[in-house]
Protein backbone atom coordinates (compact mmCIF):
# COMPACT_ATOMS: atom_id res chain seq x y z
CA UNK A 1 0.00 0.00 0.00
CA UNK A 2 0.93 3.15 -0.69
CA UNK A 3 2.40 5.94 2.20
CA UNK A 4 1.40 9.58 2.62
CA UNK A 5 3.83 11.70 2.40
CA UNK A 6 2.63 13.29 5.43
CA UNK A 7 3.12 9.85 7.57
CA UNK A 8 6.86 10.50 7.52
CA UNK A 9 7.30 11.81 11.04
CA UNK A 10 10.50 11.29 12.88
CA UNK A 11 10.52 8.86 16.05
CA UNK A 12 10.21 10.01 19.57
CA UNK A 13 14.15 9.57 20.29
CA UNK A 14 12.66 9.33 24.50
CA UNK A 15 10.67 6.26 23.34
CA UNK A 16 13.41 4.38 21.98
CA UNK A 17 15.58 5.01 24.88
CA UNK A 18 12.27 3.68 27.25
CA UNK A 19 12.53 0.33 25.18
CA UNK A 20 16.38 0.13 25.90
CA UNK A 21 16.00 0.40 29.26
CA UNK A 22 13.59 -1.71 29.13
CA UNK A 23 15.14 -4.27 27.74
CA UNK A 24 18.12 -3.69 30.11
CA UNK A 25 16.03 -4.33 32.93
CA UNK A 26 13.83 -7.56 31.51
CA UNK A 27 17.76 -8.76 31.25
CA UNK A 28 18.23 -8.54 34.86
CA UNK A 29 20.02 -4.82 34.71
CA UNK A 30 18.95 -2.20 37.18
CA UNK A 31 18.69 1.33 35.94
CA UNK A 32 18.27 4.40 36.98
CA UNK A 33 15.36 6.27 34.84
CA UNK A 34 16.65 9.48 34.10
CA UNK A 35 14.93 9.95 30.37
CA UNK A 36 11.71 10.14 30.61
CA UNK A 37 9.44 13.13 31.75
CA UNK A 38 6.92 11.82 33.80
CA UNK A 39 6.42 11.78 37.80
CA UNK A 40 6.98 8.18 39.45
CA UNK A 41 3.78 9.09 42.15
CA UNK A 42 0.17 7.80 41.21
CA UNK A 43 -2.60 10.52 40.69
CA UNK A 44 -4.08 11.39 44.07
CA UNK A 45 -5.18 8.50 46.27
CA UNK A 46 -8.25 10.62 46.89
CA UNK A 47 -9.03 11.18 43.32
CA UNK A 48 -8.12 7.47 42.77
CA UNK A 49 -10.64 6.81 45.62
CA UNK A 50 -13.08 8.62 43.90
CA UNK A 51 -13.09 6.78 40.52
CA UNK A 52 -13.82 3.70 42.38
CA UNK A 53 -17.05 5.19 43.99
CA UNK A 54 -17.92 6.43 40.66
CA UNK A 55 -17.61 3.27 38.51
CA UNK A 56 -19.94 1.25 40.94
CA UNK A 57 -22.80 4.06 40.47
CA UNK A 58 -22.26 5.00 36.92
CA UNK A 59 -21.65 3.28 33.37
CA UNK A 60 -19.11 6.17 32.69
CA UNK A 61 -20.53 6.42 29.18
CA UNK A 62 -19.59 9.86 26.60
CA UNK A 63 -19.49 13.04 27.56
CA UNK A 64 -20.01 16.20 25.53
CA UNK A 65 -17.10 17.14 23.48
CA UNK A 66 -16.11 19.93 25.63
CA UNK A 67 -16.08 17.56 29.04
CA UNK A 68 -17.44 17.50 32.04
CA UNK A 69 -19.16 20.91 32.74
CA UNK A 70 -17.53 20.85 36.31
CA UNK A 71 -14.23 20.00 35.12
CA UNK A 72 -14.93 23.17 33.25
CA UNK A 73 -15.61 24.93 35.83
CA UNK A 74 -13.01 23.70 38.97
CA UNK A 75 -10.30 24.30 35.78
CA UNK A 76 -11.63 28.09 35.49
CA UNK A 77 -11.67 28.47 38.88
CA UNK A 78 -8.28 27.16 39.31
CA UNK A 79 -7.09 30.41 37.11
CA UNK A 80 -8.38 32.82 39.69
CA UNK A 81 -6.89 31.11 42.26
CA UNK A 82 -3.04 30.76 40.59
CA UNK A 83 -3.20 33.78 38.65
CA UNK A 84 -6.24 36.21 39.86
CA UNK A 85 -7.56 35.90 36.00
CA UNK A 86 -11.00 35.66 36.01
CA UNK A 87 -11.57 33.14 33.46
CA UNK A 88 -15.52 32.44 31.58
CA UNK A 89 -15.66 28.59 31.76
CA UNK A 90 -17.36 28.16 29.09
CA UNK A 91 -13.94 29.11 26.96
CA UNK A 92 -12.47 26.00 28.58
CA UNK A 93 -12.42 22.63 26.72
CA UNK A 94 -10.94 19.36 28.26
CA UNK A 95 -8.83 17.21 25.78
CA UNK A 96 -7.70 13.58 25.27
CA UNK A 97 -4.19 14.99 27.12
CA UNK A 98 -2.43 18.08 26.08
CA UNK A 99 -1.49 15.76 22.55
CA UNK A 100 -5.13 15.97 21.39
CA UNK A 101 -5.30 19.93 22.82
CA UNK A 102 -2.13 20.72 20.03
CA UNK A 103 -4.19 18.82 16.92
CA UNK A 104 -6.81 20.89 17.82
CA UNK A 105 -5.40 23.66 18.25
CA UNK A 106 -3.27 23.68 15.15
CA UNK A 107 -6.37 22.40 13.41
CA UNK A 108 -8.44 25.15 14.27
CA UNK A 109 -5.97 27.68 13.75
CA UNK A 110 -3.91 26.80 10.40
CA UNK A 111 -4.55 25.82 6.99
CA UNK A 112 -2.41 23.90 5.33
CA UNK A 113 1.12 24.83 4.11
CA UNK A 114 1.29 27.45 7.02
CA UNK A 115 4.73 28.10 8.84
CA UNK A 116 4.45 28.09 12.73
CA UNK A 117 7.08 28.82 14.98
CA UNK A 118 8.60 26.71 17.79
CA UNK A 119 11.48 27.15 20.08
CA UNK A 120 14.76 25.39 19.77
CA UNK A 121 15.34 23.26 21.89
CA UNK A 122 11.46 22.56 22.18
CA UNK A 123 9.68 19.54 22.28
CA UNK A 124 9.72 17.39 19.65
CA UNK A 125 5.81 16.25 19.23
CA UNK A 126 5.50 20.13 17.96
CA UNK A 127 7.20 19.46 15.00
CA UNK A 128 5.80 16.14 14.30
CA UNK A 129 2.27 17.17 14.76
CA UNK A 130 2.31 20.35 12.51
CA UNK A 131 4.45 18.10 9.46
CA UNK A 132 1.51 15.37 10.26
CA UNK A 133 -1.11 18.24 9.50
CA UNK A 134 0.63 19.31 6.71
CA UNK A 135 2.25 22.28 8.30
CA UNK A 136 5.32 23.94 8.43
CA UNK A 137 7.50 24.19 11.32
CA UNK A 138 9.59 26.84 11.69
CA UNK A 139 12.61 26.39 14.27
CA UNK A 140 13.80 29.18 16.39
CA UNK A 141 16.98 28.75 17.76
CA UNK A 142 16.98 30.24 21.04
CA UNK A 143 20.27 31.48 22.63
CA UNK A 144 21.80 30.96 25.83
CA UNK A 145 21.37 34.74 26.49
CA UNK A 146 17.49 34.26 26.62
CA UNK A 147 17.62 31.58 28.84
CA UNK A 148 16.93 29.16 25.77
CA UNK A 149 13.43 30.77 25.23
CA UNK A 150 12.36 33.02 21.96
CA UNK A 151 12.29 36.52 21.86
CA UNK A 152 10.61 38.37 19.11
CA UNK A 153 13.84 39.03 17.12
CA UNK A 154 14.43 35.56 16.21
CA UNK A 155 11.25 35.30 14.25
CA UNK A 156 11.21 39.12 13.00
CA UNK A 157 10.33 39.09 9.18
CA UNK A 158 9.54 35.28 8.99
CA UNK A 159 5.83 35.78 7.88
CA UNK A 160 4.54 33.14 10.80
CA UNK A 161 1.49 32.38 10.75
CA UNK A 162 1.87 31.28 14.41
CA UNK A 163 4.10 30.81 17.12
CA UNK A 164 4.18 28.44 19.59
CA UNK A 165 5.82 28.22 23.04
CA UNK A 166 6.54 26.84 26.15
CA UNK A 167 7.08 27.84 30.03
CA UNK A 168 8.24 25.72 32.01
CA UNK A 169 10.29 24.21 28.51
CA UNK A 170 11.12 21.01 28.12
CA UNK A 171 13.75 20.63 27.97
CA UNK A 172 15.68 23.18 29.36
CA UNK A 173 12.83 24.08 32.29
CA UNK A 174 13.50 27.74 31.92
CA UNK A 175 10.41 30.03 31.85
CA UNK A 176 9.56 33.02 30.49
CA UNK A 177 8.70 36.30 32.49
CA UNK A 178 5.92 38.89 32.55
CA UNK A 179 7.89 40.97 30.33
CA UNK A 180 8.88 38.43 28.05
CA UNK A 181 6.09 36.95 27.93
CA UNK A 182 4.28 40.74 27.11
CA UNK A 183 6.96 41.18 24.29
CA UNK A 184 5.88 37.89 22.20
CA UNK A 185 2.26 38.38 22.67
CA UNK A 186 2.62 42.29 21.48
CA UNK A 187 5.02 41.12 18.57
CA UNK A 188 2.53 38.61 17.40
CA UNK A 189 -0.11 41.07 17.70
CA UNK A 190 1.67 42.98 15.49
CA UNK A 191 2.28 40.36 12.90
CA UNK A 192 -0.82 38.95 13.02
CA UNK A 193 0.81 35.74 14.65
CA UNK A 194 -1.45 33.51 16.21
CA UNK A 195 -0.01 32.72 19.62
CA UNK A 196 -0.53 29.20 21.20
CA UNK A 197 1.13 28.43 24.75
CA UNK A 198 1.57 25.33 26.30
CA UNK A 199 1.51 25.50 30.28
CA UNK A 200 1.38 22.00 30.59
CA UNK A 201 4.78 21.89 34.00
CA UNK A 202 2.73 25.27 35.20
CA UNK A 203 2.32 24.23 39.07
CA UNK A 204 6.13 22.75 38.91
CA UNK A 205 7.68 25.94 39.40
CA UNK A 206 10.66 26.66 42.30
CA UNK A 207 11.45 30.40 42.84
CA UNK A 208 8.70 32.21 41.29
CA UNK A 209 5.62 31.19 40.07
CA UNK A 210 5.08 30.89 36.32
CA UNK A 211 3.26 33.08 33.83
CA UNK A 212 -0.06 32.08 31.93
CA UNK A 213 -0.32 33.82 28.63
CA UNK A 214 -3.76 34.75 29.91
CA UNK A 215 -2.28 37.23 32.14
CA UNK A 216 -1.07 39.12 29.23
CA UNK A 217 -3.64 38.33 26.67
CA UNK A 218 -7.28 36.63 26.10
CA UNK A 219 -6.66 36.38 22.20
CA UNK A 220 -4.38 33.28 22.11
CA UNK A 221 -4.91 29.35 22.78
CA UNK A 222 -3.54 27.91 26.34
CA UNK A 223 -2.55 24.61 27.02
CA UNK A 224 -2.41 22.40 29.87
CA UNK A 225 -2.82 19.26 31.34
CA UNK A 226 -3.28 17.18 34.10
CA UNK A 227 0.00 14.98 33.00
CA UNK A 228 2.57 16.83 35.08
CA UNK A 229 1.47 18.69 38.35
CA UNK A 230 -1.23 16.59 38.80
CA UNK A 231 0.62 13.37 38.24
CA UNK A 232 -1.88 11.98 35.76
CA UNK A 233 0.51 10.84 32.76
CA UNK A 234 -1.55 7.49 32.03
CA UNK A 235 -5.06 9.13 32.44
CA UNK A 236 -4.58 11.03 29.42
CA UNK A 237 -6.39 14.18 30.46
CA UNK A 238 -5.92 17.61 29.62
CA UNK A 239 -7.13 21.07 29.01
CA UNK A 240 -7.09 24.25 26.36
CA UNK A 241 -8.86 27.81 27.16
CA UNK A 242 -9.57 29.34 23.64
CA UNK A 243 -11.17 32.64 22.65
CA UNK A 244 -14.86 32.72 22.81
CA UNK A 245 -15.67 33.27 19.39
CA UNK A 246 -13.26 29.61 18.84
CA UNK A 247 -15.58 27.60 21.23
CA UNK A 248 -18.10 26.42 18.86
CA UNK A 249 -15.35 25.69 16.37
CA UNK A 250 -13.05 23.60 18.67
CA UNK A 251 -16.50 21.60 19.44
CA UNK A 252 -17.15 20.97 16.13
CA UNK A 253 -13.59 19.42 15.58
CA UNK A 254 -13.64 17.36 18.73
CA UNK A 255 -16.61 15.89 18.21
CA UNK A 256 -15.82 14.24 15.38
CA UNK A 257 -12.02 13.35 15.84
CA UNK A 258 -11.82 12.66 19.57
CA UNK A 259 -16.01 12.40 20.28
CA UNK A 260 -15.07 13.35 24.14
CA UNK A 261 -12.69 12.98 26.74
CA UNK A 262 -12.36 9.63 28.70
CA UNK A 263 -14.82 9.99 31.22
CA UNK A 264 -13.05 8.25 34.07
CA UNK A 265 -10.11 10.64 33.75
CA UNK A 266 -12.19 13.48 33.93
CA UNK A 267 -14.21 12.53 37.46
CA UNK A 268 -10.26 11.70 38.92
CA UNK A 269 -8.83 15.22 37.09
CA UNK A 270 -12.09 16.80 39.08
CA UNK A 271 -11.07 15.16 42.51
CA UNK A 272 -6.78 15.82 42.49
CA UNK A 273 -7.83 19.52 41.84
CA UNK A 274 -8.84 19.24 45.59
CA UNK A 275 -5.53 17.24 46.59
CA UNK A 276 -3.05 20.62 46.69
CA UNK A 277 -1.85 18.70 50.11
CA UNK A 278 -0.25 15.74 48.17
CA UNK A 279 0.35 17.42 45.22
CA UNK A 280 2.75 20.23 47.16
CA UNK A 281 4.10 16.78 48.32
CA UNK A 282 5.13 15.88 45.41
CA UNK A 283 6.51 18.98 44.95
CA UNK A 284 8.84 18.95 47.79
CA UNK A 285 10.29 15.96 46.35
CA UNK A 286 11.08 17.51 43.19
CA UNK A 287 12.50 20.74 44.66
CA UNK A 288 14.67 18.14 46.99
CA UNK A 289 15.72 16.62 43.41
CA UNK A 290 16.80 19.59 41.81
CA UNK A 291 18.57 20.37 44.48
CA UNK A 292 20.54 17.34 43.86
CA UNK A 293 20.96 17.30 40.62
CA UNK A 294 22.48 20.81 40.45
CA UNK A 295 25.04 20.20 42.85
CA UNK A 296 25.72 16.61 41.51
CA UNK A 297 25.71 16.55 37.39
CA UNK A 298 28.70 19.42 37.64
CA UNK A 299 30.55 17.11 40.39
CA UNK A 300 30.21 14.41 37.17
CA UNK A 301 31.20 16.61 34.76
CA UNK A 302 28.10 17.72 33.36
CA UNK A 303 28.79 21.72 34.25
CA UNK A 304 27.24 23.69 30.93
CA UNK A 305 23.45 23.68 32.15
CA UNK A 306 20.54 25.36 31.49
CA UNK A 307 18.98 27.04 34.67
CA UNK A 308 16.09 24.93 35.43
CA UNK A 309 13.19 27.09 36.50
CA UNK A 310 10.46 24.68 36.30
CA UNK A 311 9.39 21.17 35.48
CA UNK A 312 11.17 18.43 36.47
CA UNK A 313 14.47 18.27 33.72
CA UNK A 314 18.34 19.60 33.55
CA UNK A 315 19.26 20.35 29.70
CA UNK A 316 22.69 20.15 29.54
CA UNK A 317 25.69 21.05 26.93
CA UNK A 318 28.09 17.93 26.51
CA UNK A 319 29.32 19.05 23.18
CA UNK A 320 32.81 19.64 24.69
CA UNK A 321 31.81 15.71 25.71
CA UNK A 322 30.82 14.25 22.32
CA UNK A 323 29.58 14.87 18.95
CA UNK A 324 26.89 12.28 19.33
CA UNK A 325 24.72 12.86 21.82
CA UNK A 326 22.86 9.25 21.15
CA UNK A 327 25.86 7.29 21.01
CA UNK A 328 26.79 8.70 24.37
CA UNK A 329 23.42 8.38 25.93
CA UNK A 330 23.47 4.91 24.26
CA UNK A 331 27.10 4.49 26.03
CA UNK A 332 25.51 5.66 29.34
CA UNK A 333 22.96 3.20 29.83
CA UNK A 334 25.40 0.65 29.04
CA UNK A 335 28.58 1.20 31.03
CA UNK A 336 26.70 3.56 33.92
CA UNK A 337 22.87 1.62 33.99
CA UNK A 338 21.39 5.22 33.62
CA UNK A 339 19.33 6.13 31.11
CA UNK A 340 18.97 9.86 29.88
CA UNK A 341 17.37 11.55 26.74
CA UNK A 342 19.30 12.79 23.49
CA UNK A 343 18.89 16.24 22.90
CA UNK A 344 18.41 15.55 19.15
CA UNK A 345 14.75 14.56 20.24
CA UNK A 346 14.62 18.51 20.83
CA UNK A 347 17.19 20.37 18.80
CA UNK A 348 18.01 18.79 15.66
CA UNK A 349 20.69 21.66 14.55
CA UNK A 350 22.34 21.56 18.06
CA UNK A 351 20.93 18.33 20.12
CA UNK A 352 24.10 16.13 18.70
CA UNK A 353 25.68 18.21 21.89
CA UNK A 354 22.90 18.27 24.46
CA UNK A 355 21.73 15.46 26.84
CA UNK A 356 17.95 15.53 29.01
CA UNK A 357 18.00 14.23 32.52
CA UNK A 358 14.68 14.28 34.61
CA UNK A 359 14.95 14.51 38.01
CA UNK A 360 11.08 13.11 38.28
CA UNK A 361 11.72 9.88 40.32
CA UNK A 362 12.44 9.33 44.06
CA UNK A 363 15.50 11.25 45.83
CA UNK A 364 16.67 7.58 46.53
CA UNK A 365 16.86 6.93 42.85
CA UNK A 366 18.24 10.37 41.99
CA UNK A 367 21.15 10.08 44.58
CA UNK A 368 22.16 6.76 42.81
CA UNK A 369 22.09 8.13 39.05
CA UNK A 370 23.90 10.92 39.92
CA UNK A 371 26.56 8.10 42.08
CA UNK A 372 26.75 5.93 38.55
CA UNK A 373 26.60 9.11 36.43
CA UNK A 374 30.01 10.52 38.31
CA UNK A 375 31.90 7.09 38.84
CA UNK A 376 30.89 6.80 34.81
CA UNK A 377 32.52 9.99 33.86
CA UNK A 378 35.72 9.26 36.10
CA UNK A 379 36.48 5.68 34.71
CA UNK A 380 35.22 7.59 30.87
CA UNK A 381 38.19 9.97 31.29
CA UNK A 382 40.98 7.87 33.29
Amino acid sequence: MRNSRRGEVDPFIVMDVMEAARAAEEAGRSIIHMEVGQPSTPAPAAARAALVGAMEADSLGYTVALGLPALRKRIAQMYADWYAVDLDWNRVVVTSGSSAAFILAFTALFDAGARVGIGEPGYPSYRQILSALDLEPVGLQASDDNRLQPVPTDFEGLGLDGLMVASPANPSGTMLDLPAMQALVSACADAGTMFISDEIYHGIEYDKKAVTALQVTQDCYVINSFSKYFSMTGWRVGWMVVPADHVRRIERIAQNMFICPPHASQLVALKAMDCDDELQENLKVYAHNRALMLEGLPKAGFDRIAPPDGAFFIYADVSHLTEDSRAFAAEILEQAGVAVTPGLDFDKRRGAGTLRFSYARSTADIEEGLRRLKRFMSERSA
